[in-house]
């Protein structure tokens, strides 16, 4: 009788902690929010968004010195020197940018910028993905929120990275 209660205490504490775990996360994908938990300034709600919740970002351009990326030479792969190259051109976008890796929750991080200013960014598809889909919207003149909804709704998601394996033209 002893060990058929400790079984049933002990699928009621494993029940227990999966609702504890699934509670926040359900919360947090009410809605967009900002960095600090308010509405998304100026998101168009009617976008289709992801299921997940919405990583930190900054809804306003820098206002101050930004940190600098790493130096992409550091990296053997052409791919990564490319996106570190790429991430150190258009660092004000990339400040305006949610990261879908979650390095907002595992590595603290505060928006896509501060994926290359160490080297998470080097190791990570999704931040290399969302770096040169930035790069390349921003070509096409697109604005920051214009970009970021694009993230949030998985443009980067079609970025081809194999495209990025040779080195890039130093101009661009």
């Amino acid at each position: 009788m002893q060990v058929k209660q400790k079984m049933v205490a002990a699928f009621l504490l494993v029940g227990l902690a999966i609702v504890m775990i699934a509670l926040p996360q359900h919360a947090a994908m009410r809605a967009p929010r900002t960095a600090q938990g308010q509405s998304a300034p100026g998101m168009d709600m009617s976008l289709p968004t992801s299921t997940e919740p919405l990583p930190k970002f900054h809804a306003e351009a820098p206002h101050g010195v930004l940190p600098d990326t790493l130096d992409p030479t550091q990296f053997s792969a052409i791919v990564v020197q490319n996106a570190y190259t790429v991430a150190a051109k258009i660092k004000k976008l990339l400040y305006q940018q949610p990261c879908y890796c979650h390095c907002d929750q595992s590595q603290g991080h505060n928006s896509l910028l501060d994926c290359f200013a160490g080297k998470h960014g080097s190791g990570c598809n999704v931040c290399m993905g969302e770096d040169f889909y930035t790069y390349e919207q921003s070509h096409q003149n697109k604005t920051a929120a214009q970009i970021r909804a694009g993230i949030i709704r998985g443009d980067w998601k079609t970025v081809d990275l194999n495209k990025y394996t040779l080195p890039l033209a130093t101009t661009k």
